[in-house]
Parts: C-alpha cells; sequence; structure tokens
C-alpha cells in the first residue's frame, strides 16, 4: 500500500515530532504514542522560546492563545501557532508551527504538522494532517466505526487492505491536502498529498495523491 506510507505522505522536516515517526511504516502506527512522546521531548524544549504551564503543557512563545481557549495535557503549541477563541484541545496533541486551530474546533491525539489549518468547526481526533494540509469549515474526521470494530485500512483500487488493530483511528492527510467544506472523513481514511476533495463529501479508504475526490465513484488524477 504505498500511497499510504509515512515517506510517500509527509516531509518530516515540517514538525517537531519527526522522530515519533522513525522505525514506522505507516502514520497510523505512531498514535498510541503521541502522548508519551511528548511528555518525553516537551521538557527537552528550548525555555527561551517555550513556556511551560503545569505539568505537561509547553507553548512557544510566538504562539497566540485566544483566553477563551481550552488547554489540555499533554500538549506542545509550536512557534507562530494561532489558537483562536473557543478551540478545545482535549490533549496528547502536537501543534505546529504556523498551524491555526479555530474556533470551536475540537483537537485530540493528533500529530498537526506546520502551518497547517483547521480553522473553522472542525473536529480532528486520532489523526495526522500534513504540512500546508488544510480542512474547511466543519469537515471533521470520525474516528470511530458505527459498529465499534477495530478499523481496517483499505486501499480499493489496488484491492490492499490492512488491519491496523485500532478502534480509535480517524485520518491521515498527506501534506497539501485541501478538504471541502462540511465534509466527513471516515475512520481509517488516507488521503495523499496534494489532493483536493470535494465539499460535502464522504470520504473513506485511500485515496491517491494528486487526485481530486467528487465521490467514491469519481476520483480524477490532476496529472
Amino acid at each position: 500500500m504505498e500511497t499510504a506510507k509515512i515517506s510517500n505522505m509527509y516531509d518530516l522536516n515540517y514538525t517537531i515530532a519527526a522522530k515519533l515517526f522513525e522505525g514506522k511504516t505507516y502514520p497510523w502506527e505512531v498514535l498510541s504514542d503521541i502522548k508519551s512522546f511528548i511528555l518525553e521531548l516537551g521538557p527537552t524544549l528550548d525555555q527561551d522560546k517555550f513556556t511551560q504551564y503545569g505539568a505537561d503543557i509547553w507553548v512557544a512563545k510566538s504562539a497566540t492563545v485566544a483566553p477563551t481557549a481550552c488547554l489540555n495535557g499533554p500538549l506542545i503549541i509550536d512557534e507562530d501557532a494561532e489558537i483562536r477563541h473557543c478551540a478545545f484541545i482535549r490533549g496528547s496533541a502536537i501543534i505546529g508551527k504556523g498551524s491555526v486551530v479555530g474556533n470551536s474546533t475540537e483537537i485530540k491525539n493528533d500529530i498537526i504538522f506546520d502551518n497547517v489549518q483547521v480553522p473553522h468547526y472542525n473536529y480532528v481526533g486520532d489523526s495526522i494532517l500534513g504540512h500546508k494540509s488544510h480542512m474547511g469549515a466543519g469537515s471533521i474526521t470520525s474516528n470511530v466505526k458505527s459498529d465499534k470494530t477495530l478499523v481496517v485500512v483499505k486501499d480499493r483500487q489496488a484491492g490492499e487492505e490492512i488491519e491496523t488493530g485500532l478502534k480509535k483511528f480517524g485520518a491521515m492527510l498527506g501534506d497539501y491536502v485541501e478538504v471541502g467544506c462540511n465534509s466527513v472523513l471516515n475512520p481509517g481514511t488516507v488521503i495523499g498529498p496534494h489532493s483536493n476533495v470535494y465539499p460535502t463529501s464522504s470520504v473513506r479508504g485511500v485515496i491517491p495523491a494528486n487526485s481530486i475526490y467528487k465521490d467514491m465513484t469519481n476520483i480524477v488524477s490532476k496529472n
């Protein structure tokens, strides 16, 4: 399943969490380690650049955090990030440099790469969002199947599937992915880099890089 491999999804130069991905093949393999990684990395951060709050929250001094935002640890907010009014970060999250977490957006157990935007009414749980990816207003990741069974990643075009062993698994967005407003990314969704998702879409499975997703039967290549 080549599209879903870390090496084909992400430029690890654009995250403070690059070491978390070392030795892994697929990005969802890091989800269970995010919390412990933050607790290990946080105390090593440059105290001239980061302020520690309580036992497990580190916020860059250049970041902007609205007074109405709710921050729970473990959490790292990197340089020049913006956490807007009424954002809710539930913990086990890394917010990358220059990224935006917006109004009424909820973040939980995520790696948000640098320069990512989740700016309006988004839910992002148990997910990884690549460099300069963007989720349109109201778009969400659904991270638990309705029947509560374990998530399987399915690449229908290649006829391949991988059992993840995870009950909670939202979406893996590659670098530069654009998700249209009010879309739902179903559990186990993987969207390759430089792909676009039409507004109001329901997405599942593996979407190739450089694609335009219109619906399950209409995925066209940009090439």
